[in-house]
């Protein structure tokens, strides 16, 4: 037991690590690329800082652990706006552009609607996965575009670029490391993620949704924070609604298409939290375009709830 759980731990920075190392290679060449900072935070980091739950799902799926593999999904994207939208709006009120409001967070909505009803009966075949992957496709092609058509001409933060610029092959190379630890720290994790479940005598799927959607949301949790404390709401809240977009289309998306997932212990107070959570994001979103440190601490109360119920039989 002592074992599993220090090996998770060690998994769970390592993580952090490759997820860094991508969001960093990733986000270098965007902006080199003259892409907007919310595009940037909707897209790159939100779709890098979501690449743990990415290859923790796809290796859940490949060993036959679907409760871990949906559970993942559906936990993260609780988790990115329960907790971390949460704190970080406790720290600074998140101001919301109107493209959230108009645009992303109503195409959020309906991939959630979609994932709660695909996913009711605890199964989610290939032809959803295939559909999911679709969307995610146009998803990015659009933000792309409509970033070139309506945003200007981006500055660059910090004047990093304009001092120093890094070579294209470094961020290529961070890249490629933080995708090979990723690989690597992922397997550990889920391998050591279902030890503890049957030490503990709980199932896989509350594993799933509470430790290791926790543990994989590291770096949506790191990176919304230092966006907040700098005052950059565009990528705090852009990871978010990004990373959980990431989170169903891409995530269940190419999962399901490997193999079919199966998960009879997700429950549907599960989904049904994701799908309030989601929709809930609008409205807050939309009340004078911020989210309040009020709202903020009322979404960590909401997250507390949540696991203390899932807990349950262990408190």
């Amino acid at each position: 037991m002592i074992t599993s759980v220090t090996l998770l731990v060690l998994s769970l920075y390592a993580l952090y690590i490759g997820a860094g190392w991508l969001v960093k290679g990733s986000t270098e060449i965007a902006l080199k690329a003259n892409i907007s900072h919310l595009v940037i935070g909707l897209t790159i980091v939100a779709f890098g800082t979501s690449a743990p739950e990415l290859v923790v799902s796809i290796n859940a799926s490949i060993s036959g652990q679907g409760d871990i593999a949906i559970g993942n999904v559906i936990g993260s994207n609780i988790f990115n706006i329960a907790a971390i939208l949460g704190i970080s709006a406790a720290i600074h009120p998140l101001q919301a552009k109107r493209q959230l409001t108009k645009i992303d967070i109503p195409i959020l909505i309906l991939a959630t609607i979609l994932l709660t009803f695909f996913f009711w009966n605890g199964e989610l075949g290939r032809l959803e996965g295939a559909l999911f992957l679709t969307g995610i496709l146009l998803y990015t092609l659009f933000s792309l575009y409509f970033s070139r058509k309506h945003e200007k001409q981006i500055e660059v933060q910090n004047g990093e670029l304009e001092k120093q610029p890094e070579p294209w092959y470094k961020d290529i190379l961070y890249i490629l490391g933080g995708l090979a630890v990723l690989i690597f720290a992922s397997h550990l994790l889920v391998t050591n993620a279902i030890s503890i479940a049957k030490e503990l005598g709980v199932s896989e799927a509350v594993i799933g949704l509470t430790l290791v959607a926790a543990g994989t949301s590291l770096p949506e949790l790191a990176t919304s924070i230092v966006a907040a404390l700098k005052k950059s709401p565009d990528i705090a809240i852009g990871n978010i609604v990004g990373s959980n977009l990431f989170n169903i289309l891409a995530i269940t998306g190419t999962t399901s298409v490997i193999r079919p997932i199966i998960a009879k212990s997700v429950n549907h107070i599960d989904l049904l939290v994701m799908l309030g959570l989601t929709l809930l994001l609008l409205p807050l979103a939309k009340s004078g375009l911020k989210i309040s440190r009020t709202e903020g601490w009322i979404l960590i109360i909401i997250y507390l709830g949540y696991t203390a119920w899932l807990l349950r039989d262990l408190i």
